[in-house]
């Protein structure tokens, strides 16, 4: 291993001298597989970085195999430290405490907690999403306490996101759920992970998205996001107030994905059994406006399609503490996505009244 490029919370990027004379850049996770130095051996796992997939431009690091990580603090023989096995059965899997299971200090109170009191959650089905919405929230309540549910349908390891580590200081904190972790709490199920984003975290809102790198094959139900449905319906489970962040855009390239996305259409309107509230902004280009109009028609007669102004949230989304990007475009090359996601934010702000 050549150099040590830059660190952020929980992950090292590296720059690794490959056999052949090459050199590729890494990305390891200090707590699964040690903190790599310079000079050291690296085994890499590449397979996703050589076919051009959606991995940031990394190969992984899988081992130092001249030297071990350190032992974990605990004796790892007991459910002392938590039994919360993610990533199950691959040979990295981390056993975590989970936030409501019997060593944690939140069991009692997630013991007999039934429902999320109303709060607003806001169900977005791409991890880009995440810093537009909480840009909408803040605009126009900026003292919300924000919680973050990281789903397992892309990176399970939240130290991969960038955004993420980016946001520190800005969310009351992230909940990973599922396979997912390495948030400020672990939680085995969406349910579990939203009461504890409001009985623990004490979050005025929350908002659900998969992490960074999604699974898609370019058809309707092959996608990751499409979980975003099933969020839907677990929030209004737990007593919730669902609010869905629409993926719009006039920029992408792909025609199933301009206007509403057809992952969008699938979610809310196939996957999600209970009512939501849709935000639409007000102001979309005519054209546009008119897809965005066509294309939600038909999820009318199950969820609530609303428009909301945008006034203050262009200022809000340029002064955002991350950069803004999906699919490699912009803020000012999907100007659509980024401001649909916004009025999200600032529709489940304006229900806390």
């Amino acid at each position: 291993m050549a150099a040590v490029r830059r660190r952020w919370a929980g992950a090292a990027e590296l720059d690794v001298d490959l056999a052949d004379g090459g050199r590729m850049r890494a990305l390891a996770y200090p707590a699964l597989v040690g903190d790599p130095q310079p000079g050291d051996r690296v085994l890499l796992n590449a397979g996703a970085l050589l076919m051009g997939l959606g991995t940031g431009g990394y190969a992984l690091v899988v081992a130092l195999p001249d030297r071990l990580p350190a032992d974990p603090p605990q004796a790892g023989d007991t459910r002392d430290a938590g039994h919360l096995v993610k990533a199950r059965y691959t040979p990295l899997q981390p056993i975590l405490l989970g936030v409501d299971e019997e060593a944690s200090p939140h069991h009692e109170l997630l013991a007999g907690a039934e429902s999320l009191d109303a709060m607003p959650v806001v169900t977005a089905d791409l991890h880009s999403a995440l810093p537009a919405i909480l840009a909408g929230i803040h605009a126009d309540a900026p003292q919300a306490r924000v919680a973050y549910l990281l789903t397992d349908g892309g990176a399970l390891p939240a130290w991969f996101s960038r955004t993420l580590a980016g946001l520190a200081g800005h969310l009351a904190g992230t909940v990973t759920v599922g396979q997912a972790f390495g948030g400020d709490l672990e939680a085995s199920t969406l349910h579990s992970g939203l009461l504890a984003a409001r009985h623990v975290l004490r979050a005025d809102l929350a908002i659900v998205a998969q992490g960074p790198g999604n699974l898609g094959t370019g058809t309707r139900w092959g996608f990751s996001g499409v979980a975003v449905g099933e969020a839907v319906n677990a929030v209004a489970v737990l007593g919730g107030r669902p609010v869905g962040s629409l993926r719009v855009s006039d920029a992408d390239p792909r025609p199933r994905h301009r206007g509403v996305s057809h992952h969008s259409l699938t979610a809310y309107g196939r996957v999600a059994l209970a009512p939501a509230e849709l935000v639409v902004p007000d102001g979309l280009d005519a054209a546009l406006a008119a897809e965005v109009a066509a294309a939600l028609a038909p999820l009318a007669s199950r969820h609530r399609i609303v428009t909301v102004p945008t006034d203050g949230l262009d200022a809000a989304l340029r002064a955002s503490p991350v950069g803004l990007s999906t699919m490699g475009r912009g803020l000012d090359a999907d100007h659509a996505y980024f401001l649909t996601a916004a009025v999200a934010g600032r529709y489940a702000a304006r229900l806390l009244g």
